[in-house]
């Protein structure tokens, strides 16, 4: 069996429930978060304007750089090759729009398939800041009580793939999940969110991105896709950016809004 998670922090969870061996049998961590970029070519090795999406978007300070050159077609690959091989898949997901995306994935690439295709189903069905809840925000105790797989049947699989085909073809920026369908949109919101918790005194950027999660429904938006999009807002000349990078390529800085 593979178990597939979306990011590294789901890895001690399931295997916690899944056991060592299990995990290290079979246990695979897909790291693109499907959530936010373009996906056109996600699919397509080299998957060239997917990789630079996230050199863009990775800060300059933060070493080592992913090689996404490398990591995201070998990604498409494995995935592609799921229905030649002879192991059941299942998939570990909550209420990520990245996890969602990743299922929806999987069933595209089972499609045609007889390979059986499992979920581990570990939210609340509602995207909502107050109740989501990802795979990685359980203890390992309290995900064993919940990991209970069942089958995905034929019906759910075609309208998972259909979820997929169309994220492909949508060319939207960002995907926010709600009521079990996917819906995209630009970095505008997001943007306009930025500008909203960014004072004209100067605040500490981190706590400003902290202030845009905590008011981000539909889909985790992620410390360094906020950093991406504060750099972006400070070069068209909507914020300033002050101070010395710090962890994380941001810890140090301030964010003052330009009025």
């Amino acid at each position: 069996m593979w178990h597939l998670v979306c990011g590294d922090n789901a890895v001690a969870g399931v295997t916690h429930v899944i056991g060592a061996h299990e995990a290290e049998a079979g246990l695979r961590v897909l790291r693109d978060d499907l959530a936010v970029g373009p996906l056109a070519d996600v699919d397509m090795p080299p998957c060239a304007a997917r990789a630079a999406f996230w050199r863009a978007l990775w800060p300059e300070a933060v070493r080592p750089v992913p090689d996404f050159a490398t990591d995201l077609p070998a990604d498409a690959r494995w995935i592609a090759a799921l229905a030649e091989q002879s192991r059941p898949v299942t998939v570990w997901h909550g209420d990520s729009a990245s996890e969602q995306l990743l299922l929806a994935r999987v069933a595209h690439a089972l499609a045609d398939s007889a390979l059986p295709l499992w979920e581990v189903c570990c939210g609340t069905g509602d995207s909502r800041v107050a109740s989501r809840r990802a795979v990685a925000m359980h203890a390992p105790e309290a995900l064993a009580a919940l990991a209970k797989p069942r089958e995905v049947d034929a019906t759910r699989r075609r309208q998972l793939a259909g979820q997929w085909r169309t994220a492909l073809l949508d060319q939207a920026l960002v995907r926010r999940w709600h009521a079990g369908t996917f819906h995209g949109e630009d970095f505008g919101r997001i943007d306009a969110s930025l500008l909203q918790f960014c004072p004209a005194e100067g605040k500490p950027l981190a706590r400003v991105m902290a202030d845009v999660m905590a008011h981000c429904d539909g889909f985790f938006a992620t410390d360094y896709l906020l950093f991406w999009r504060a750099r972006e807002l400070a070069a068209a000349g909507h914020i300033v950016l002050s101070g010395e990078a710090g962890a994380h390529g941001y810890g140090g800085l301030q964010a003052r809004l330009i009025l």
